[in-house]
């Protein structure tokens, strides 16, 4: 039987009355929602709607729309035998979809991002074995902003095999970005069978929902695509100081969310994203790296999975703008509680500080921190082979298991081989650089050898015609 470690920060009673106290927030209070057709859906569904645009929603309206969802589905990449699979036990990690500004890898300077830094950040998140879902990273300046989100995409799977994820701020951008996935995917229909893209729906705490966002939903839902509904929740700022109530209002919105997709599109795959953080009081800052963020996260797993719904979760973060002691620290500790709390995703890796720039040495951390935490979350097994009675008898005091066969058959499996990023040697007698010059060292190499995997030149050459149609307003504005 194989002993794996996990997190429990709530009970049973404390899962229950964050539920019930989001529900009764839905009830009572509701959530404003700037959207004239997701209101009428939603008055037809049953919700009360106000002249203000606040839709009350009933118990029995919150708890239907959570049984319509998919307890799992599979994110794909344009490689068929690359995807990212949830709700099902694994771990997947996402860089980032996007940041203005970059931290240069030679000067470790903030600038603007470039449309180089994007098709790096690509190579090397196809390249890194951890990262399962790649984001560009980057928000080029030099690019349009009308466009950017298509010519993002594009790239995102010319360069990249692996399931792709970008930032679609409105309609215009939801139908270029949809007609680019439905392009690799070789149609609608067959998108809709194997899902590449997601939309992202951001409430705006407290408790309302955005237009544009909304606009991106219904685009989305009809394509067949899933939804992320993530919630971020500043504590002391957009939502209580208290973590307790801070969690329970991040949650009343994301059940919003779910009944307005599943209003949309009923059997519409919805990723919970449980996303609260904290303000800081002393400096009015968002935290990225805090202990909350750790406490938070395993909360808002625990509540997402009450409802048997896949979780993504802001861990792996940092408020450090640098790799420094402080940034190992806030990372490694919130990734290894949201892991073990039992999150499908985390993200964004490759992000320094609190969306202060994006780093490629940063997503190279981020890849090795998420293999170390797949090792812990693995456990180990406890059979009568590995309790190794006889073995232990049998080599006696004093004696030793190096030239055991036992020995040989099991390392292997039982002990985390890191490679030669990791030091383990005695001092003097190996490497003297420091991990993040090794690090280093490795991202130039990749980004020296890796090439994108080959795409059919006439699908390559009709995305380029729909990032131009984007730029020319073919998808309106």
């Amino acid at each position: 039987m194989i002993a794996r470690p996990s997190i429990r920060l709530l009970s049973e009673d404390q899962v229950r009355s964050i539920h019930d106290t989001s529900l009764q927030l839905l009830g009572k209070v509701g959530v404003r929602v700037h959207h004239e057709t997701v209101l009428r859906r939603l008055a037809d569904a049953g919700a009360m709607v106000d002249a203000k645009g606040v839709a009350r929603f009933p118990e029995s309206i919150v708890m239907h729309a959570l049984s319509l969802v998919p307890r799992q589905y599979t994110l794909h990449g344009r490689d068929a035998q690359r995807v990212a699979r949830f709700g099902v036990g694994d771990l997947n990690l996402m860089s980032s979809p996007g940041q203005a500004a970059w931290i240069d890898q030679q000067t470790s300077r903030s600038r603007p991002a470039t449309v180089a830094d994007a098709r790096s950040a690509i190579l090397l998140g196809e390249a890194l074995p951890n990262i399962t879902i790649v984001g560009a990273m980057a928000q080029p300046a030099e690019l349009p902003p009308h466009s950017r989100a298509a010519w993002l995409a594009a790239e995102l799977v010319k360069g990249a095999a692996k399931p792709t994820r970008c930032w679609v701020q409105n309609l215009a951008e939801a139908r270029a970005v949809l007609e680019i996935y439905r392009t690799v995917a070789g149609g609608a229909e067959a998108l809709r069978r194997r899902p590449m893209t997601e939309a992202f729906l951001g409430p705006i705490s407290p408790l309302q929902m955005p237009r544009d966002a909304l606009d991106t939903v219904i685009e989305f839902v009809v394509a067949g695509q899933p939804i992320t509904i993530g919630s971020m929740v500043m504590a002391c700022g957009t939502a209580p100081a208290t973590l307790a109530g801070a969690v329970a209002q991040d949650n009343a919105e994301i059940l919003a969310g779910i009944v307005i997709t599943q209003t949309l599109g009923p059997g519409t795959p919805i990723l919970y994203g449980g996303i609260p953080h904290i303000l800081d009081p002393r400096t009015t800052a968002c935290s990225f790296g805090s202990p909350e963020q750790g406490l938070t996260a395993i909360a808002m797993t625990q509540l997402g999975r009450s409802y048997g719904l896949p979780v993504y979760v802001n861990v792996g973060l940092t408020d450090s703008c640098h790799l420094d002691l402080q940034a190992g620290i806030e990372k490694a500790a919130t990734l290894v509680q949201g892991a073990l709390a039992g999150a499908d995703l985390f993200g964004h890796a490759g992000i320094c500080g609190a969306d202060h720039g994006a780093s490629l040495l940063s997503l190279a951390t981020d890849d090795q921190v998420m293999q170390y935490v797949r090792r812990v979350v693995r456990g180990f097994d406890v059979t009568p082979c590995t309790l190794a009675t006889g073995i232990i008898a049998g080599v006696g005091p004093g004696g030793n298991f190096l030239a055991e066969e036992h020995t040989a058959a099991n390392f292997r499996n039982e002990i985390w081989l890191c490679d030669s990023l990791w030091s383990r040697s005695v001092a003097g007698t190996g490497d003297d650089s420091s991990m993040a010059q090794r690090l280093s060292d490795r991202v130039m190499q990749i980004l020296a050898d890796q090439t994108p995997t080959p795409m059919d030149p006439a699908i390559a050459k009709e995305l380029d015609r729909i990032v131009r149609a984007a730029g020319d307003g073919a998808f309106g504005s």
